[in-house]
């Protein structure tokens, strides 16, 4: 018989065999040594894995220090609470150091206020649920406690401001201005460590914590910058700045202050080491105090004053009018400009009314709608005071004139930010009237008009009142009923003549030729060619008296409005016996037409029978 070939191990018996069985003990704690500093928190992890049992185990942990690396020091235990030794018993009852049950096979050390003496190595040990001893139970790891040697302080705040001599310093700075604070943050660790600055605002007067304080801007350990998120968007826009000046100094810079910029201003330095597994662990944190800022807002500042008080003036002579700016406000400079313009209401209208004239915050000038062309003067004539001058009154001036001043802050990139604006009281301004009377006649010349005739229409004008240098404009007018009825709101302009002695033609009904001229000083003729059935209408005549300033502009003083001129285009006689010749004369066409066609049709059928 041959011999059998060995019968190969399964594979149960070859992990016997090899001593390691299919599920082994191990509890892990992080990789050692670790860094902190004496007087901070620290929390070290430990799980246990690949146990048999229940689910929920138990963890005891111990401290072999560097003097007495043999001996144990029972810390804290989840089964015994009698397991602390008497170096740790009074710390643990008072909850300075516990453990944490994060689930059921996994906890975390945790020490709020290092000690010297608790540097060493710290021992996780998970007492065995298992049927039989596999695996490891318990794991090591090294902490060692620096000492704190982290200082943080304010240097000499920079802002543009009064500075009352208090510690913290009490800083006040304008609206617009830029705010600039400073901060010294060192460190002697021995050890390779990363400082992370961030400047803070608290609200005013409020205790100083991390629960009061919101981050304006910080530098992350990895040198990165990141604003708080209220000051993210200043931060892009390059309104916001953090800087590092030299290995200690860091500066933070706002500008353009605003007012939900006040508050008190803290630095918070903080120092990271990078643990053995390549995380960054925080070990230090030191705040100091600022400085208390007060932001001074133009809203609050800002005044208006106007000058010289209610006037009463008449048409053609030169208005001015004063506008003073104050309150305890910054210079015009790079951070706070102004523009400043007057309003105008008519008596007795609602609202500021309509702008007048203003410059603006480049100091260019300019004049509201309805002005151009006016002799209107706006300048600045002292370091906040601004003028206002129209060289010829007129009366549509009269009404309530207000002086508006808006403030603005300049933002990054030069760019504009309406910060105040303030309307100072009303003034009133009264334009006596120049007392014309004007009285308008038309009439038709010759009566009746026939078609195809020129209709003359004249107009004799009075004045009784009024300076000298008066002129006179006309202009004609006609109406046409539109569904048998007159209406004046259909008035259209026929011509006229202005007060400069220009003809102005508008639309003729019949759309014939106009001619409108001047044949006496104060009559006006007005004449419609080869006239037809459409000029058909009622006509008038509307004068308006006009005087003109220094300045080269007119003003009206006066109107009237003649009463109404019928035109009616008449027929000529002849023109009526001829139309009725002209219908005989068709209808006896059409008849001898009719006549012949019929003979012609029943020739023509007797011609084909045949």
């Amino acid at each position: 018989m041959g011999a059998l070939s060995p019968t190969p191990p399964t594979p149960v018996l070859l992990l016997l065999m090899l001593g390691v069985g299919c599920c082994a003990r191990e509890v892990l704690v992080p990789e050692g040594p670790l860094y902190r500093v004496a007087g901070t928190a620290i929390s070290i992890s430990c799980n246990v894995t690949g146990y048999e049992g229940p689910a929920q185990q138990d963890f005891e942990w111990f401290l072999y220090r560097p003097e007495a690396p043999e001996a144990a020091l029972g810390i804290i235990s989840t089964r015994d609470s009698r397991f602390s030794y008497a170096v740790f018993g009074p710390r643990v009852a008072a909850g300075e150091i516990q453990v944490q049950r994060l689930r059921g096979d996994a906890v975390v050390l945790k020490i709020a206020h290092l000690q010297a003496q608790d540097a060493g190595v710290y021992e996780c040990y998970t007492p065995s649920t298992d049927a039989r001893y596999l695996g490891s139970y318990s794991g090591k790891v090294e902490l060692r406690v620096l000492p704190d040697v982290l200082q943080v302080s304010a240097t000499s705040p920079g802002p543009r401001g009064r500075q009352a001599p208090t510690s913290p310093p009490r800083l006040l700075v304008h609206e617009g201005q830029e705010l600039a604070l400073g901060c010294l943050a060192r460190t002697s660790t021995q050890k390779h460590t990363h400082l992370a600055v961030s400047f803070g605002r608290a609200m005013p007067e409020a205790p100083m914590g991390r629960r009061t304080l919101q981050e304006v801007v910080g530098l992350r350990p990895d040198l990165a910058v990141e604003a708080g998120a209220p000051y993210a968007e200043r931060l892009a826009a390059g309104e916001l700045q953090l800087s590092k000046e030299g290995a200690e100094r860091y500066r933070m810079v706002v500008g353009g202050a605003q007012a939900e910029d006040a508050g008190t201003y803290h630095c918070t330095a903080a120092e990271w080491i990078q643990d053995p597994d390549g995380s960054w662990a925080q070990i230090a944190e030191k705040r100091a105090v600022l400085a208390h800022v007060d932001v001074q807002t133009l809203s609050s500042q800002l005044a208006v004053a106007v000058g010289p008080g209610e006037r009463r003036i008449g048409p053609g002579e030169p208005l001015e009018l004063l506008c003073n700016v104050s309150g305890a406000l910054p210079p015009p400079g790079h951070h706070a400009v102004y523009s400043v313009g007057w309003e105008m209401a008519p008596a007795g209208a609602p609202g500021p009314g309509r702008l007048v004239a203003q410059l603006d915050t480049e100091g260019v000038g300019s004049l509201g709608p309805g002005y151009e062309g006016r002799h209107i003067a706006m300048e600045k004539v002292a370091s906040r005071t601004y003028r206002l001058r129209l060289e010829a009154v007129q009366p549509g001036d009269a009404g309530t004139y207000r002086c508006l001043t808006k403030a603005y802050v300049r933002g990054f990139g030069a760019r504009l930010r309406e910060a105040a604006s303030a309307r100072s009281r009303p003034l009133p301004v009264h334009v006596r009237e120049e007392g014309v009377v004007l009285e308008a006649v038309a009439w038709l010349a010759g009566g009746a008009v026939y078609r195809g005739e020129t209709a003359s229409l004249l107009c004799n004008i009075s004045v009784r009142g009024g300076p000298s240098g008066l002129r006179l404009a006309t202009s004609w007018w006609v109406e046409r009923a539109e569904n048998g009825e007159l209406s004046s709101a259909s008035a259209q302009l026929v011509g006229g003549v202005g007060q400069d002695g220009v003809v102005k033609l508008g639309v003729r009904p019949g759309g014939g030729p106009v001619s409108v001229e001047l044949v006496a000083p104060r009559s006006h003729r007005l004449r419609l060619h080869n006239l037809g059935p459409e000029d058909e209408g009622i006509y008038h005549c509307a004068p308006s008296a006009w005087v003109q300033h220094a300045d080269y502009s007119w003003y009206q003083v006066g109107s009237a409005r003649s009463g109404p001129v019928t035109v009616y285009p008449y027929t000529h006689a002849l023109d009526t016996l001829f139309m009725p010749l002209l219908v005989g004369a068709g209808v006896a066409l059409v008849t001898g037409a009719s006549i012949l066609s019929t003979i012609t049709c029943c020739f023509m059928k007797r011609l084909q029978k045949r």
